[in-house]
């Protein structure tokens, strides 16, 4: 179970996962050993993941955004297991979901120009063996980054 204050420091380690335990310690009236102590809990409990930069995609040149919606033609075991060994290996394709609805998956890419999202459509998703449709949304503006999961 969480308390209040590992709700606090969850929230906090969202925002800059680079705090000190002084600084944890700090903005939750803790030691520095005891803000240490609960985020090293946190980790081993499974509730912190791990850490990472977000980087800014244009900068590293991915200037197109967009979202594939993906039907099978058929969903036993191995073509469900192919497809998602292919979502696993490209790394245009940085989130995958499988949805309900009209669509089996949804597909969230970051591509350097439309040439290689037509190429990662056309020559990495179509041509697989399962693969029925696949329908594109290009990003025109992100609203809100991804946000801090609530806690």
């Amino acid at each position: 179970m969480l308390d209040p204050t590992d709700t606090r420091l969850l929230a906090a380690l969202q925002k800059n996962a680079h705090l000190t335990a002084q600084e944890l310690g700090d903005l939750l009236n803790l030691s520095p050993s005891q803000a240490g102590r609960r985020r090293q809990r946190l980790e081993a409990d499974g509730f912190i993941e791990a850490y990472c930069a977000r980087l800014d995609p244009q900068k590293l040149g991915l200037v197109v955004q967009g979202f594939i919606q993906v039907n099978l033609s058929s969903h036993g075991p191995e073509q469900s297991a192919s497809f998602a060994t292919l979502v696993r290996s490209n790394a245009e394709i940085t989130s995958a979901w499988t949805m309900t609805g009209e669509a089996d998956y949804l597909l969230r890419i970051y591509c350097r120009d439309l040439q290689a999202l037509n190429r990662l459509i056309h020559e990495v998703l179509l041509p697989h063996p399962a693969v029925a449709r696949v329908q594109s949304q290009i990003v025109m503006a992100q609203l809100k980054r991804d946000a801090p999961l609530p806690t």
